[in-house]
């Protein structure tokens, strides 16, 4: 007898010396996990630390870390431990928060499970999914806010969550929290920083008087590095339109969206320019809300759209930044400084307005003395030379050379007049009636020079100033606007050229490209405007050249409406 209690109390010793070193390997384990994690200082890292940490705590199979989205009600992302890539691309879509998990999110408190299935808030696994029993969910708080959720699923052995693993991962989620908010605050530095660097190296280029284009493209360039985007696009309004067209692409498939056109309804971009305001969303491929224009987004995930300058009436454009489907979203503190970024870009943009301006004031002026010039001194010259030309005809008896000195007077009288129609274009002003037909034709091809991304050739000929009706004007200047924007839009060309002449009776104009032509059975709406505005002021319109190999836009109307 007493040597059988003698070995009763031998094996109950052994049992507490066991689960006592069990213990001290688990709290040694838990001190190891919480030393992994809060030795990280990307964020990234740290989040991917602590969902493998909690599984390898509580020898769970399945492991995931959910962080809640701005909304407070879904997740913006998922990791995933324990599911290889196969499984996870067979899945799909990661979850979004709802069914059980999202029990947690409404009820920030620890959950645990031994079937899940048995839940009331639980409806199955998708396709592809593998089974899981056991369940212990547990919020991640950061500063008393939660941040997010570890979920951890079928314990090996087939044994259920205890008490202790709820206690353990409890533990750990306190020290995420903390190793959380270190990392966070880290990145916030890190990326003020950065900002700060941007800012100067765009202020210096802005003040060395580097060319438009170049500092927006530093600045989306910037944007996307320290945003850690996928792609940057840089979006104008098309005058005379209610679209934008993408002016600078940066980043995946760039070719593909350069000189796209993006209508305003219906678009992150249209909405973020119509508002003055930042627009965000959590999945730029599959959100309904901005289901417009071309599909050129697919794959991508959290984007935002940042105006171009200081409110609604005052946009010069839009700054679209977006990431992969699997990134986070965008976040209050990173909106702020991409706020500030994009002040600077609505400055490059008034500063390039400006330099124009003043480039367009000098090369008036030059324009203005050119004509004085002419007035003064070649047109009176020749009108002298032709005088001399004419009393000096009556002396010659020779037949043959009088003709030749009468002929030589009219060439002198025609380049009297080309000269005098020189000046009246080199003298047209932007007055009370509006810029002149010349002014708004250049213009018209200059604005069309990002979407087709190359300049058109440009020649004009003629009275167009002085002969061609206001109301004729108009017309030609929209018509001119629709062909290069159905060039910018179908006709990938790589050479447009534009010619506007006027004779005594008509105006013409004329847009050609060697691009891919119209296809049979394409969209016409833009044709069938050019055809109407035709009709309207009685005149015509035709396109010339064989399919495949270019097209050419004539459109004529006569100068007598």
């Amino acid at each position: 007898m007493p040597q059988m209690r003698l070995d009763e109390l031998l094996e109950e010793l052994q049992a507490r010396i066991n689960a006592a070193r069990g213990t001290r390997d688990r709290v040694h384990s838990l001190l190891e996990a919480v030393v992994s994690v809060g030795r990280e200082l990307d964020l990234a890292q740290v989040l991917r630390r602590i969902v493998e940490a909690a599984a390898q705590l509580v020898d769970a199979r399945y492991g995931a870390l959910g962080v809640i989205g701005p909304d407070g009600r879904t997740l913006s992302q998922f990791l995933t431990t324990g599911l290889t890539e196969d499984e996870i691309a067979r899945i799909g879509h990661l979850p979004a928060g709802h069914g059980l998990l999202g029990e947690i999110i409404h009820n920030p408190e620890p959950l645990r499970l031994r079937d899940l299935g048995t839940h009331e808030a639980s409806y199955g696994f998708p396709p592809h999914h593998p089974p899981m029993r056991s369940l212990l969910g547990v919020p991640i708080r950061v500063r008393d806010q939660v941040f997010g959720n570890l979920y951890l699923t079928d314990k090996r052995g087939g044994q259920d969550f205890d008490a202790e693993d709820e206690s353990v991962i409890s533990t750990l989620s306190v020290a995420a929290g903390v190793a959380i908010d270190n990392a966070r605050l880290y990145e916030n530095a890190q990326r003020q920083q950065r900002w700060l660097q941007a800012n100067a190296e765009i202020t210096n280029s802005l003040l060395s008087g580097s060319p438009r284009l170049q500092v927006l493209e530093l600045i989306a360039r910037r944007a996307r590095e320290i945003t850690g985007t996928r792609l940057a696009d840089v979006s104008v309004p098309v005058a005379g339109t209610g679209d934008l067209v993408v002016e600078l692409a940066i980043g995946a498939d760039e070719d593909l969206r350069r000189g796209l056109v993006v209508p305003v309804d219906g678009t992150l971009s249209g909405a973020a320019y119509t508002s003055g305001s930042p627009i965000t969303t959590t999945s730029l491929a599959g959100d309904t809300r901005y289901h417009a224009g071309a599909r050129q987004f697919e794959g991508l995930g959290p984007a935002v759209a940042v105006p171009l300058g200081t409110g609604a009436e005052d946009t010069r454009g839009v700054l679209l930044l977006a990431r992969a489907m699997d990134g986070p979203v965008f976040t209050d503190e990173e909106l702020d400084p991409l706020l500030a970024f994009a002040g600077q870009a609505a400055l490059a943009l008034e500063l390039a307005e400006r330099r124009h301006d003043a480039e367009q004031l000098t090369l008036l002026e030059d324009r203005d003395r050119i004509a004085r010039d002419l007035h003064d001194l070649a047109i009176q010259r020749l009108f002298a030379t032709g005088m001399t030309l004419q009393s000096a005809a009556r002396l010659v008896e020779h037949k043959g050379a009088a003709e030749r000195v009468e002929r030589a007077v009219g060439d002198l009288d025609e380049t009297i007049r080309i000269i005098r129609s020189t000046i009246f274009g080199l003298r047209a002003r932007d007055e009370d009636t509006g810029p002149s037909l010349r002014a708004q034709v250049a213009r018209a091809v200059g604005e069309a020079a990002p979407a087709l991304g190359h300049p058109p050739r440009l020649s004009m000929e003629g009275l167009l100033d002085t002969d061609v009706p206001a109301e004729v004007a108009d017309h030609v200047v929209a018509a001119l606007t629709e062909a290069l924007s159905n060039a910018a839009r179908h006709a990938r060309a790589t050479r447009v050229e534009v010619t506007v002449r006027a004779t005594t009776d008509e105006v013409v104009l004329t847009v050609a490209d060697n691009g891919v032509g119209i296809p049979e059975g394409g969209r016409r709406s833009g044709l069938a405007n050019l055809r109407e505005r035709a009709r309207a002021v009685g005149g015509t319109f035709g396109i010339e050249g064989p399919a495949g190999s270019g097209t050419r836009l004539v459109w004529r109307a006569p100068l007598r409406v």
